[in-house]
């Protein structure tokens, strides 16, 4: 499970913050009709046709501090009545305390990531919720994987629930973060406990250190999502009895079910019932839209079962199947080179 976390995340229904290395932007509206203002100054208005790829960018605001007859044009659209107006975020107040504020200015009103440190370090009450933007928005980035690992450690020992805390139910009720748990499955998950579990479990399974991953998704709520990592680390550690376990009564009813249909066939194979891991496959195969990793990976792995057994034909049918839509998939070349010895 490849460990990358997307930096965009919403803060309030309509509104999403992105945070790249160089600057901070924010964008408000609705499917095809946005309006997006960088830290750069540049603000655009976006509108197009959902799910057509048609879109049209207007620049209202290059940031400029030039003033000129184009910019004092694109003034007034930026204010038009047609423009969609998106839920205002909740502010502190006058007498909100100095932490609140100072949390506040640093995530959502003048996003600076490098204030996080000093203000959990400064405010107690601060500390949970800057501890886990210093994790999500500059440790893991920059690739300083120990710091991460740190802080998330100390936040998911201390059992700290982001659901719960007051600070992220006024200003980020909205919030969420796209993390990949397993080949092909990606998951937008809110700030909770999971979140920091799973994040912390890829960061330890990143690092080979897979029984501490095991030991943190083994701590959380029973999911489908929870499941899916607890059964890549199975997988990863050749428990197969627990993948079975795992897997028990599973329909193809996602494409989370559909990667866990695929960890239990090839558990069933490795014990050596070809017949069981073919039943699996079947299933995961059954609903044809479901992701294209997905479907390559378990015709390779049904090949690879089909090869178990002697079947060489039925082994190679799967692979040219896989072959035709990517002739790049790992491994792929090999096991059709093996045909031609």
């Amino acid at each position: 499970m490849g460990f990358r976390v997307r930096k965009s995340f919403k803060i309030a229904p309509g509104i999403r913050m992105t945070v790249t290395p160089k600057s901070v932007g924010i964008s408000a509206g609705v499917r095809g009709a946005r309006i997006s203002a960088n830290s750069s100054g540049r603000v655009t208005r976006t509108l197009g046709i959902p799910g057509s790829g048609v879109s049209h960018v207007k620049t209202l605001s290059t940031g400029s501090t030039r003033r000129g007859p184009s910019a004092a044009a694109a003034r007034p659209a930026a204010t038009a009545t047609h423009e969609p107006q998106a839920p205002r975020p909740a502010t502190p107040g006058l007498f909100a305390p100095k932490w609140e504020k100072e949390l506040h200015r640093a995530l959502i009103a003048r996003p600076d990531a490098n204030e996080l440190p000093r203000i959990g370090t400064e405010f107690e009450q601060a500390r949970p919720i800057a501890a886990l933007f210093e994790a999500t928005l500059t440790a893991l980035p920059r690739g300083d994987r120990p710091r991460a690992l740190d802080l998330l450690s100390w936040l998911f020992d201390t059992g700290y629930e982001p659901e719960s805390d007051e600070f992220v139910r006024k200003y980020l009720p909205a919030a969420t973060f796209n993390l990949p748990i397993a080949e092909g499955i990606d998951v937008m998950l809110p700030l909770d406990r999971d979140f920091i579990g799973l994040l912390l479990a890829e960061i330890h399974q990143e690092q080979g250190n897979l029984p501490s991953a095991v030991d943190v998704i083994e701590r959380l709520e029973p999911s489908t999502v929870s499941a899916v990592s607890l059964a890549e680390l199975y997988a990863a550690q050749s428990r197969w009895d627990e993948v079975v376990e795992l897997t028990e009564g599973l329909k193809n009813d996602d494409a989370a079910a559909t990667y866990l249909l695929i960890q239990r066939g090839i558990a069933f194979r490795e014990q050596g019932f070809p017949d069981a891991a073919r039943e699996a496959f079947k299933e995961a195969l059954r609903v044809r839209s479901r992701p294209t990793e997905l479907r390559q990976r378990a015709l390779i792995e049904r090949g690879l079962t089909y090869l178990s057994e002697g079947k060489r034909a039925m082994a190679r049918k799967d692979f040219e199947k896989v072959l035709a839509e990517n002739s790049n998939y790992p491994g792929l070349r090999e096991h059709l080179a093996n045909f031609e010895a």
